[in-house]
């Protein structure tokens, strides 16, 4: 792919001057550790030429703390042998409130109001109350046994709380690791229960789409899947009456008395698990480590979105998804950030721009999806909402088509930035995505991300230009996993990363690389799920739909279509003595949304004779979706159980126009 065409924003430049990159640039040659210009792929190149020089440049630049000297950058040479800042001792939360002036606002809690229709309400936490809450909940857990290396498990709406329980897990060198109140008990403990948590935090409910939700019976349910627990604490979001069970604790209440002392841990210590999308089985508990996660988030934070004190920074998410985690880590930069509770498009697809308007953020993430809702809503951002502090666009999960990035000029300003980003739990950040001192180019990422070797190969491992290929990194990022959760000898996490392209990493997304050093993302190469900006595992629906006595058997694909429409269906086998009838559709929708959640409901349902699989038994699953998007599905002779199978979805493809 040639790059082409006229970019849609052009940084200013006095924008290139005042952007934070441009200065740390700047100090980066005034202190002697390189010869720079103000041009970012020339930083980016260097940062991936010298990550020993570039990763203790990120260190020194935001002042991160050790309670002892690092006796080296990095150990090790093939990827996933490799060690970070070994001897190090650092706390993601002390770095988090150093200095901060403990009267101005830290975070914005917005949730959907209890009156139909009526705006979202909210309240705000100043950096003392904040810090003072994390000091209240981290007693509490101490109390209760709680310390290094131990889990504690959320199942929390995106509130203040989940932020609070989160820090104060992690100020105690505990493990952090949550999902949405919107998961079942039994689609969350397939996660949260591989650790064996020894504390249960969560909420009596939330709001979404005008309903109320009242999880308490769930809370139970779930904390009954987890046998290990000491106890559980419930903190009201509704308002309901608390349950007195044994061992169910109510929320802190505040105490200035206590003081947050945060323990500093070893570099490579664990600071939260996050879960992949179950494509094959359980779903994998990615390990990420403190130092990691401080670095890479100071370093997306601030070098990669320009936030700092004076911006509010606002995403859209669920704690379900890692961009919760990125939302959390705005606080490094020193930003306020916005946590909303309901949903994106309530009470009108307008909800996300009011809020934006009404606390003055800086930065706003959304998804593909809400956008495209917003221009068939036919909103007017700009028009009806004072939105002139907002400096940035956000989005993420999905490829932004080009015609969004001329929604988003026309509707919401011009000199609003798009940031398209790209990344992924797995590094829990980007690989790509925008900067403040790069062109955007409708359709495309501006740019890969500081200290990250990215490129795109073909199938022999060769670099590509202008031409589809794998994501790669070719080199050790410090957010990469330290390990899977349970995998003795690591030999799942090597396969998962590494087995295709021995000691690179390969992500399973296709992109290409343009001349300018763009990256157009045109979706995933393996079968995840990536619905609405939130990637979601396939075993998760078939663990409900294949124990209803109808169906014999599942297969579920998302299919990214052009201008950048997502179509979910699932195919269905059914059992004889059934059809596929409306009876029988409406069933199986109701128990996905109550056994997984709602995002998991299918576009489509749709009766197939049978379903393909490896001669092994594996689903093909991807060459199902390859067969859909109109390609080959890429099989050598003889892999299939039942070719007539595949060649039914072939046929299917060919007579039926694809939403």
């Amino acid at each position: 792919m040639s790059a082409g065409g006229e970019p849609i924003w052009v940084p200013a430049p006095d924008e290139v001057a005042a952007a934070q990159v441009s200065r740390f640039a700047r100090w980066l040659t005034q202190d002697g550790r390189a010869e720079l210009s103000d041009d970012y792929l020339e930083l980016w190149r260097w940062s991936t030429e010298h990550l020993e020089k570039f990763w203790p440049g990120v260190w020194d630049y935001f002042g991160v703390r050790s309670a002892s000297p690092y006796e080296r950058v990095l150990s090790g040479s093939v990827m996933p042998d490799v060690r970070w800042f070994t001897g190090a001792q650092v706390s993601y939360v002390e770095h988090m409130f150093r200095g901060r002036d403990p009267e101005r606002v830290a975070l914005i809690d917005v949730r959907e109001s209890a009156q139909p229709g009526a705006a979202p309400v909210s309240r705000r936490l100043t950096w003392g109350m904040l810090r003072e809450q994390v000091g209240g909940l981290a007693a509490m857990l101490r109390e209760l046994g709680v310390g290094p290396g131990d889990r504690v498990a959320g199942y929390v709406p995106n509130a203040a709380e989940a932020v609070i329980a989160f820090l104060a897990t992690a100020s105690l060198g505990a493990i952090w690791s949550g999902c949405g109140q919107d998961y079942s008990p039994a689609a969350a403990a397939e996660r949260l229960g591989q650790l064996e948590p020894v504390v249960l935090i969560a909420a009596d409910g939330y709001r979404y789409g005008g309903r109320e939700f009242d999880r308490r019976g769930a809370v139970t349910e779930l904390a009954a899947l987890l046998p290990g627990l000491r106890a559980t604490i419930v903190f009201p979001r509704l308002g309901l009456s608390a349950d007195t069970a044994a061992g169910r604790l109510g929320w802190p209440a505040s105490a200035g008395s206590v003081e947050l002392v945060p323990v500093a841990v070893p570099f490579g210590h664990p600071i939260w698990i996050l879960f992949s999308s179950g494509t094959t089985g359980r779903p994998k508990g990615i390990v990420h480590s403190t130092g990691g996660v401080l670095l890479e988030h100071l370093k997306a934070m601030s070098l990669g979105l320009d936030l700092g004190e004076r911006d509010t920074f606002f995403w859209y998410t669920s704690p379900s998804w890692m961009v919760w985690n990125y939302l959390v880590s705005g606080l490094l930069a020193g930003a306020r950030i916005v946590c909303y509770d309901g949903s994106p498009s309530y009470p009108s697809w307008d909800a996300l721009w009011a809020l934006a308007a009404e606390h003055r953020v800086t930065l706003l993430g959304t998804s593909p999806a809400h956008l495209r809702g917003c221009a068939q809503a036919g909103v007017e951002p700009a028009r009806d909402h004072d939105l002139s502090a907002l400096r940035s666009l956000g989005s993420s999960g999905s490829a932004l088509p080009g015609d969004a990035y001329f929604w988003v000029a026309d509707h919401v300003g011009r000199r609003v930035r798009v940031n398209s980003t790209s990344g992924g739990t797995d590094v829990v950040s980007a690989f790509a995505g925008g900067s403040p001192i790069v062109p955007v180019w409708p359709g495309e990422l501006s740019a890969p991300c500081l200290g990250v070797a990215l490129d795109a190969w073909d199938a022999r491992g060769r670099p590509v230009r202008g031409a589809v290929g794998e994501l790669v990194v070719t080199k050790p990022m410090p957010s990469m996993p330290v390990a899977f959760w349970n995998d003795p000898g690591g030999s799942r996490y090597r396969e998962a990363y590494f087995g295709t392209y021995p000691g690179v990493w390969r992500h399973g997304d296709w992109i290409t690389i343009t001349d300018r050093g763009s990256v157009v993302v045109h979706g995933r190469s393996d079968a995840t799920l990536n619905r609405q900006g939130v990637r979601m595992g396939s075993s998760d629906i078939y663990h409900v739909v294949e124990q209803l006595d109808e169906i014999a058997e599942a297969l579920v694909v998302g299919v990214e279509r052009p201008e950048g429409e997502y179509w979910m269906p699932l195919f269905v086998v059914l059992n004889p003595g059934h059809e596929l009838d409306d009876a029988l559709t409406g069933k199986i929708r109701r128990a996905i949304r109550a056994g997984a959640s709602p995002r998991h409901v299918p576009d489509e349902i749709i009766a197939v004779p049978a379903i393909p699989h490896t001669r092994t038994g594996k689903k093909l699953e991807i060459p199902v979706k390859r067969i859909l998007q109109g390609g080959d599905p890429r099989l050598e002779a003889g892999a299939v159980d039942n070719p007539e199978a595949l060649r039914w979805f072939a046929a299917y493809q060919t007579r039926t126009p694809i939403p």
